[in-house]
C-alpha cells in the first residue's frame, strides 16, 4: 500500500519527542487506533524513538488490523545498538566512522530493519526512510546499496530520504535525488504556510526525479492547531522552548491573517494548512505533530487527530489564495540551516558540514545561490 494523504507518526502524543504533555500508555495507543479507526491509513515510525519502544507501541495498537488496510512506515538511521548516545544530539548515524565502515552499512541495515520489524510484529514495510542522515547518507553508494538491499530481500516495499532532524539540507536532498533519484520514491521535507522556506526549494528536484513528498511540522510547532496563542504556557522540556522569543505572537498574528480563506471554504487551521501544501505538486502526503497542549481550553489530540481525518478531498484554492497565503508566512532568511551552509567553519559535524564545490554546482544547476538563498538574514 503506498502512502495516503494524511499520516500518523509515532512522535506525536509527547512520549518519545517533547512536544506538549506525554501521553500515558493506554491513551497514546488509543490515539494511534482512533487515526485509524477515523480514516488516517499511513503511520510511521521510527526504530530510535524511545530505542524501540515506539515501534512496540505501534504494533500494538494495530496488532488486530488487517495489514493490506494500512501503509507502514518505517525509518533507521541511527544507531542506538553499538553507538553510545550523546547528549542532545542522540544517537550517532550507523555511518559513523567510529562504529564502522562502508563495508558494514549492508548488514547494518538488514538488521536494523529486521529488529525493527520484529518489534512491531509484521514482516515488511511499506516504505523504509533513511532517518536524518549525515553527510555520507547523502552521497554514499555504500548506502543506497545497502537500503536497495534491504529492499531485495523484501523487507520494505519503497525506499526513501527523511533528512532531519532540523530544517535544511537543501542541496544535499537535491544532490541526493540526482544521485540516487531511481532508487527513492518518497521524501520527508518540513513544510507549512508559515515554513516554506527552504523545504519549496527542493519541490523542482523532487518534480522533476518523480519523488513524492510527505510533510511534516506542518502544525508548525502546534500553532496551526489553534490552541497555542500568545502567553501559552509550555511544558517544562518541550522543545518548542527553544525557539526564538515571541515566535508565537509573530505566527498567530499570521495565522489570523490567513483564517478568512479558511472560513471561506470551512477549514480549520490545520486543515488550511494541510491543504496548503498538498496543492503543491509533488507533496503527496501531510503529517502533523499531534499535540496535547496543557489547559483546559486546549483541543484533545483526539480532537486533533479527528480535524486531520476529516481534511476535505474537494477544497481547491485558487492561484490567489495560494499566493497570499504564501507570502504571509514567507520565512526566507529566518534561522540558520543544517546541512551545507555556506556560514559552517570548521570540522564536519553529524548534522552540519561546509559548502563543497560539488554542492555548489548543484546549486547553480537549480539557480539557488547558497549566499543568498540558504543563509540567516533575520530572525523570524
Amino acid at each position: 500500500m503506498n502512502l495516503t494523504r494524511t499520516a500518523y507518526g509515532t512522535w506525536s502524543g509527547g512520549r518519545f519527542m517533547h512536544f506538549g504533555l506525554p501521553l500515558d500508555e493506554e491513551r497514546y495507543l488509543n490515539a494511534i487506533r482512533h487515526a485509524y479507526d477515523e480514516g488516517i491509513r499511513t503511520f510511521m515510525t521510527a526504530d530510535t524513538y524511545g530505542v524501540g519502544e515506539a515501534d512496540t507501541m505501534l504494533g500494538k495498537a494495530l496488532k488486530d488490523v488487517p495489514r493490506d488496510s494500512y501503509c507502514l512506515v518505517g525509518a533507521i538511521g541511527h544507531d542506538f545498538y553499538n553507538g553510545k548516545r550523546e547528549g542532545s544530539k542522540g544517537f550517532p548515524r550507523f555511518t559513523d566512522a567510529r562504529l564502522r565502515g562502508p563495508e558494514g552499512y549492508a548488514d547494518y541495515v538488514k538488521t536494523a530493519t529486521q529488529k525493527s520489524l520484529d518489534r512491531i510484529g509484521l514482516e515488511q514495510f511499506d516504505l523504509l526512510f533513511l532517518h536524518n542522515p549525515d553527510s555520507v547518507g547523502f552521497t554514499s553508494d555504500a548506502v543506497w546499496n545497502a537500503l536497495q538491499g534491504a529492499k531485495e530481500v523484501g523487507l520494505t516495499h519503497r525506499l526513501g530520504l527523511a533528512p532531519g532532524p532540523a530544517n535544511g539540507f537543501t542541496l544535499d536532498v537535491i544532490g541526493c535525488f540526482e544521485k540516487f533519484g531511481e532508487l527513492i520514491d518518497w521524501a520527508m521535507v518540513i513544510l507549512n504556510p508559515l515554513e516554506p522556506w527552504p523545504g519549496q526549494l527542493v519541490l523542482p528536484a523532487a518534480e522533476k526525479y518523480n519523488v513524492d513528498l510527505i510533510t511534516r511540522v506542518v502544525d508548525y510547532g502546534g500553532l496551526f492547531h489553534d490552541d497555542v496563542r500568545p502567553g501559552h504556557p509550555f511544558p517544562e522540556r518541550d522543545h518548542r522552548t527553544f525557539r526564538p522569543a515571541g515566535w508565537v505572537e509573530a505566527g498567530a498574528e499570521k495565522i489570523d491573517r490567513m483564517r478568512s480563506i479558511a472560513d471561506a471554504h470551512g477549514l480549520t487551521m490545520i486543515q488550511l494548512a494541510s491543504l496548503w501544501n498538498l496543492s503543491q505538486n509533488p507533496v503527496k502526503s501531510v503529517i502533523p505533530t499531534m499535540i496535547q497542549e496543557p489547559g483546559d481550553s486546549s483541543k484533545t489530540v483526539e480532537a486533533k487527530i479527528t480535524e486531520l481525518a476529516k481534511l476535505p478531498e474537494s477544497v481547491q484554492f485558487t492561484a490567489e489564495e495560494m499566493v497570499f497565503i504564501g507570502e504571509i508566512g514567507n520565512n526566507k532568511g529566518c534561522m540558520a540551516l543544517k546541512g551545507a551552509n555556506p556560514d559552517h567553519d570548521g570540522e564536519v559535524l553529524a548534522d552540519r558540514w561546509q559548502l563543497t564545490p560539488e554542492l555548489e554546482d548543484i546549486g547553480r544547476r537549480w539557480e539557488i545561490q547558497p549566499n543568498r538563498d540558504l543563509v540567516l538574514a533575520h530572525t523570524a
